[in-house]
């Protein structure tokens, strides 16, 4: 594969609205994009859920610049260190996984990053690595020589174990281990640079020192800007805090849901989570800003660029007319799943749970007590409600997005 070295597209690419920093320094990098010389990065994901998400496609998207302009690009799959836990911005230890767990989070993650990258390319194709391939093969004498790299005093820096420490909360040895074993990621690859958040930004160093220590080379660590409520401060694509996209979501869930963010995030998602040109976004923001445009019509446009990526344009825009359909006009889904039960009459309860829109009765109770629930349009404030089901069946609905229906 020939390495590119037009000095336009490395300008750009240096100057990319998705690079945050470059350690030691966007010059030295853009240096050695120059010099025709094919480096190897990578970006790492730990399998701590099932799902890649709009915030990781800031990551996929500058992997993709790289990938075009001829370089080694590297997903590497934390398979390993997933099941460590790595200990960034989190207050409390996270809960350990099994290999069980990690291996079928990570699943699908190839094709979810494939509506990005390039994994079938002939000349370039993107790698999928697997961390446990070298981590667990780690000797404890091996694993004593990288712990001699780096002091306690080093480590405790970080800004989550200093806080943590003025709570009078433990830190757990395994979680000083993290950033070491991340940091030997490079190593093992033997990497030129390494693509991550922000918040990654202390482990990426560590891998760089390593680096220099084990292979007497430089390594660059390139990190990307987080998505964030500017409001807030809080991290966007958290399903606890809400606003979580899911790249495998179906167009009618994925534009319904960034149409549900806050009007505050529509910028920073056009920015980081689309390629829609700088110059329409200032407009849009200009606009915004004079409310010369409707928030909801700027988010519909976002909502269209953000689900033409993942499943294109004719799909986008069918899901768009879905979401006018059933959002503005009132009316159900023209296609939705539908389930039988034997039985001719059941409580909404049971018939929440049995159509998978609940996981169990509580929860179900909940979404009744929080007036989320409506059976034909009708909406449902009685959790002891007996429903008789009638020949036609009966359209249940759960939130905004979540339909079923019910025959016997």
């Amino acid at each position: 594969m020939k390495v590119i070295t037009d000095s336009k597209r490395i300008r750009g690419l240096v100057a990319s609205r998705f690079i945050d920093k470059i350690y030691p320094s966007p010059a030295k990098l853009e240096e050695a994009l120059r010099s025709g010389r094919r480096l190897t990065l990578y970006h790492g994901v730990d399998p701590t859920a099932p799902d890649l998400h709009l915030g990781h496609s800031t990551n996929l998207f500058l992997m993709r610049e790289f990938q075009k302009l001829g370089h080694r690009v590297i997903l590497l799959v934390g398979d390993f260190t997933g099941r460590i836990g790595d200990p960034t911005d989190k207050l409390a230890a996270r809960r350990p996984l099994t290999e069980k767990e990690v291996l079928e989070n990570s699943r699908t993650y190839k094709r979810q990053a494939a509506r990005i990258l390039d994994f079938n390319s002939k000349s370039n194709p993107v790698e999928v690595k697997f961390n446990s391939r070298w981590l667990g093969k780690l000797s404890s004498e091996n694993l004593i020589k990288l712990l001699a790299n780096f002091t306690v005093a080093q480590t405790i820096k970080r800004d989550m174990f200093e806080r943590r420490l003025k709570q009078g909360k433990e830190i757990y040895l395994n979680e000083f281990l993290y950033p070491l074993m991340q940091g030997y990621d490079s190593v093992a690859m033997k990497v030129d640079a390494e693509i991550g958040g922000t918040d990654q930004t202390f482990n990426m160093l560590v891998g760089r020192d390593l680096v220099r220590t084990y292979l007497k080379k430089e390594k660059f660590v390139i990190t990307t800007p987080l998505l964030v409520n500017p409001k807030t401060g809080n991290k966007l694509m958290s399903k606890s805090e809400g606003g979580y996209v899911s790249l495998q979501d179906s167009p009618r869930e994925m534009f319904g849901k960034v149409m549900a963010l806050a009007d505050e995030v529509i910028i920073p998602c056009f920015e980081l989570c689309t390629l829609y040109p700088l110059k329409e976004i200032d407009k849009l923001k200009i606009a915004l800003k004079k409310k010369t445009i409707n928030p909801r019509d700027a988010k519909r446009i976002l909502a269209l660029e953000v689900t033409k990526i993942y499943h294109g344009a004719v799909k986008a825009q069918a899901a768009a007319r879905e979401f006018e359909r059933v959002f503005k006009a009132k009316e159900a889904p023209q296609k939705i799943p539908q389930i039988q039960i034997k039985r001719g009459s059941m409580s909404v309860i049971e018939l929440i749970v049995k159509g998978g829109l609940a996981s169990s009765k509580s929860e179900a109770t909940r979404l009744i007590k929080q007036g989320g629930v409506r059976v034909d349009q009708k909406s449902v404030s009685n959790p002891k409600l007996i429903i008789k089901l009638p020949a036609k069946g009966i359209i249940l609905q759960v939130g905004k997005r979540r339909f079923i229906r019910i025959k016997k």
